[in-house]
């Protein structure tokens, strides 16, 4: 019973991996865009974190993560007679299947390593299966995604390592170094988890030094390796030796001395320390928080997850998906009720929890983003492009469309200023943009993309006249939510969910205006 219901889960995870929610601009801005942008001959966006003075993303993660099978499935292109470039859509989807595959082998493989008893690891698997987070951030592509493999497989080497029954560790320890130092550059914040994992090797290295010289080979080497390549990829000139010892990047330092700065954290939002373990964790956990504190489990997984946790909570810029690693750990160290009737309630607001959050976060959640840039590479009339109140669009999906359009990203912007830009933008209102399609073949075009949730719009929308702007409608997606558009204090609760809720949907407008007879 339990393989079928763990099978169905993967088909489910399978499902929302290839669903084109957009949970954050992190999971294309921070590795996907970049990398393609080295590939292939896409025009990207590089955000602050890679172009400021001292860069604090490093690209020694993404291109084992996201480089080699972007570069397999252009030798698969090329092998099969294409000369045109890849389809971006078509990279987009492989890296989704590439994270839902590493989450359904790497992670459930580490978790049947890390539980021995048969029947705890059935009821973890399941967990985390049936949990939305893997069906939806683990198959994204986060840093923190990766980080929750990184952390999941250290543990396991560690175990290896201390297994009293292996007669040799130098194996697992040099494998520990190599990927010790990719979790440090992928992100700075990994160590927190492995803080109490790691006090079991200290017995272990004093007895065994050669494993200690190879777990520290190893990350020296790969160390240097890193630090390499970043120093080539944010240096102008061929990189030298004089250029890796005299002037390296190393980008964890600078992201840790980055956020040191409380400075810097405000820009992106200060929360209280207790962000983390008040709202957080339960967001991502659900009823599985109440178990975590009534019927723990302690185990090494268990230990990693407070670890990472405490560490986590001391910095004061928090959100969710920095958790995400905890999230196997803990739903893997809890244990379920064992009187019946608090086990089928608990178990039916498990389901009810994560199948709410799995179609809110897995398909609704800025749902249009995506479809929208895809539509909007095919537009060959389009010059000018504004995104209002939605998450700025991966600007590499448009198929080297942006080197004619202007994509500008005007998420806050007040209505007045919205309709100021509109005005200057706008091409004059042709019988073409009357008539069925037509307008494609003029030179140049303005749309407006937003939800159809902005109902401060929908004065402006009714003009059919030719005088003022003029709002065609040339585009709907309708599985998209703007959560950032709640706004309960001036509208209400029932009149907030029913305008976000019931006028759910992504829309483009073609804008044109009158202009004077010339």
């Amino acid at each position: 019973m339990w393989r079928r219901t763990y099978l169905l889960l993967v088909l489910i995870r399978l499902w929302f991996a290839l669903s084109p929610s957009y949970l954050h601009p992190d999971e294309n801005f921070q590795g996907p865009e970049v990398i393609a942008g080295q590939i292939f001959s896409y025009p990207v966006r590089k955000t602050w974190e890679f172009t400021s003075e001292h860069p604090i993303r490093s690209v020694f993660p993404l291109w084992p993560v996201y480089g080699l099978p972007m570069l397999l499935l252009r030798w698969l292109w090329i092998g099969h007679g294409q000369d045109r470039e890849i389809p971006p859509i078509a990279v987009f989807w492989t890296l989704r299947v590439l994270m839902f595959l590493t989450s359904f082998v790497l992670e459930d493989w580490a978790l049947h390593e890390l539980i021995p008893s048969p029947r705890h690891r059935r009821i973890a698997v399941l967990l985390v299966a049936s949990s939305y987070v893997t069906w939806t951030y683990q198959t994204h592509t986060f840093s923190n995604s990766v980080e929750t493999l990184v952390v999941a497989w250290s543990l396991v080497l560690i175990q290896r390592i201390v297994d009293t029954q292996q007669q040799s560790s130098l194996m697992s320890s040099t494998v520990l170094g190599i990927v010790a130092v990719f979790g440090v550059f992928n992100r700075i914040t990994f160590p927190a988890f492995l803080l109490i994992p790691g006090l079991r090797l200290i017995p272990h290295f004093s007895n065994k030094l050669s494993s200690l010289a190879a777990l520290g080979s190893a990350a020296f080497i790969t160390t240097i390796v890193a630090i390499g390549l970043d120093t080539a990829f944010y240096s102008s000139e061929p990189l030298t030796w004089a250029d890796l010892v005299g002037n390296p990047i190393i980008t964890p330092l600078n992201f840790f001395l980055y956020n040191s700065d409380a400075t810097n954290l405000a820009q992106h939002g200060i929360h209280p320390l207790y962000q983390h373990i008040a709202a957080n964790l339960p967001q991502l956990l659900g009823p599985a928080t109440v178990l975590l504190f009534t019927k723990p489990h302690l185990s090494l997984r268990l230990y990693s997850a407070i670890s990472g946790l405490v560490v986590l909570s001391l910095f004061p810029h928090q959100e969710a998906r920095f958790l995400l690693p905890t999230v196997p750990l803990i739903l893997s160290s809890v244990e379920l009720p064992k009187n019946k009737t608090l086990l089928r309630t608990w178990a039916g607001a498990w389901i009810l929890f994560n199948l709410v959050f799995g179609v809110l976060m897995g398909i609704y959640h800025q749902g249009g983003v995506v479809p929208g840039q895809v539509f909007m590479s095919n537009q060959p009339d389009a010059t000018n492009a504004i995104w209002w109140k939605t998450y700025t669009p991966p600007i590499w999906l448009l198929n080297g469309k942006n080197e004619v359009l202007q994509t500008k990203d005007v998420m806050g912007l007040k209505g007045a200023v919205l309709l100021e830009q509109l005005t200057d933008l706008a091409t004059c209102d042709t019988p073409a943009d009357r008539r069925s399609r037509e307008y494609l073949k003029e030179s140049n075009g303005t749309y407006l993309i937003a939800p159809a949730s902005a109902v401060w719009l929908d004065p402006y929308l009714q003009n059919k006249g030719l005088q003022g702007l003029r709002f065609r409608e040339v585009w709907r997606y309708s599985k998209h939510l703007n959560l950032d558009d709640l706004d309960f204090g001036d509208d209400g609760v029932w009149n907030t969910l029913s305008r976000v809720v019931g006028r759910r949907g992504l829309v483009a407008w073609r804008v044109t205006k009158t202009c004077p007879e010339q």
